[in-house]
């Protein structure tokens, strides 16, 4: 079996050089190789491609803007392999990434796996209460962490694998972005594909963000869940209503304690208070803790509105997708 690892870029690289010299160090001992798609950047990684032509088989293609879905289609489209290993460029990968790939996939294989994600020490203090939010048992469920049970596990483009011939068969990504991940994935199911989560396949997610972008990327998300929803019914679940139920439902503790009603805003500080208390000792840093307290009310405020917003154009209003949210989605160009 031969991996090609494709890498879509837009105007990062650094984060390229950083990602390729971690494959540098990779114990995998059989071929595989890398596929740069650049996305139409303005700043490109062409240079440090170059420079790791002699230690890693690598090609780098130029292609218009059109999105990271379509980049990721792109780079499949032009790779040699039978099996597609896709990563974001702001990730770094453990050098037993491959080996772990291989040896699930030989025990059971799968046409399309998801791994999680982790942080390393180096990270800055921010990223890591940012990942914290992103992994924790209290607030994803664990499911970007590595601890999803679920028999349906949805990939998340970050860290993914997928089979040849389950992208021929979809047609890869969509133009949805984001919510791209998990449209795949069920589009996969309804073609009688398995989606499967590797927990020791995991990557660094070197997430290059602030407050602000945070914020806006967890409202993306949200605005995606309804269209999706919209899409697929039968895979709606009632959990994607709890980051607008929190949000509502602090604003109702907040209305409830000017009158004296105290209990529903204790329990939202116990919550925080657990917040605090595991992101500190996860990361060993009481600093860390606090960070994680504004990740976690961005991630779910974020999320949250954003959810709110959509459901009230997509289901109530019943607009279309693409004229209610036009930044969700690119237009195809490759």
């Amino acid at each position: 079996m031969l991996f090609s690892i494709i890498i879509p870029v837009y105007n990062r690289p650094d984060e390229v050089d950083e990602l390729l010299e971690s494959l540098v160090k990779s114990d995998y001992s059989k071929e595989y190789e890398i596929v740069i798609v650049e996305d139409g950047s303005s700043v490109t990684c062409k240079e440090v491609v170059e420079k790791y032509q002699d230690v890693l088989n690598i090609s780098y293609y130029f292609k218009e803007n059109s999105g990271p879905g379509d980049s990721r289609n792109y780079g499949m489209r032009v790779a040699k392999g039978d099996y597609y290993i896709i990563f974001d460029s702001d990730c770094i990968i453990p050098k037993q990434y491959l080996s772990e790939v291989e040896n699930e996939l030989n025990a059971n294989y799968v046409d399309c796996f998801g791994g999680s994600d982790a942080a390393l020490d180096s990270f800055s203090k921010i990223q890591k209460a940012i990942n914290f939010a992103m992994t924790s048992f209290l607030t994803t469920g664990g499911i970007r962490g590595g601890s999803e049970k679920l028999n349906k596990f949805q990939p998340r483009s970050f860290n993914m694998g997928i089979s040849k011939k389950a992208f021929q068969a979809s047609n890869g990504f969509g133009n949805i972005h984001p919510g791209e991940d998990p449209d795949l994935s069920i589009r996969l199911w309804k073609l009688g594909f398995q989606t499967r989560l590797f927990s020791r396949a995991f990557v660094y997610h070197k997430r290059r963000i602030d407050w602000d972008k945070f914020s806006l990327q967890v409202t993306k998300f949200g605005k995606a869940r309804p269209i999706l929803d919209s899409w697929y019914p039968e895979y709606s679940k009632i959990t994607f209503l709890f980051p607008s139920l929190f949000v509502l439902g602090f604003v109702c503790a907040l209305f409830l304690f000017l009158f004296g009603i105290e209990f529903p805003i204790l329990c939202y500080a116990f919550y925080y208070i657990l917040i605090f208390v595991f992101a500190s000792i996860e990361n060993k840093s009481i600093e860390i803790g606090l960070l994680a307290l504004i990740a976690v009310t961005k991630q779910f405020f974020g999320y949250g509105r954003g959810y709110l917003i959509s459901f009230i154009k997509i289901k109530l209003q019943k607009r279309k997708p693409e004229e209610a949210f036009p930044e969700l989605f690119f237009k195809i160009k490759s």
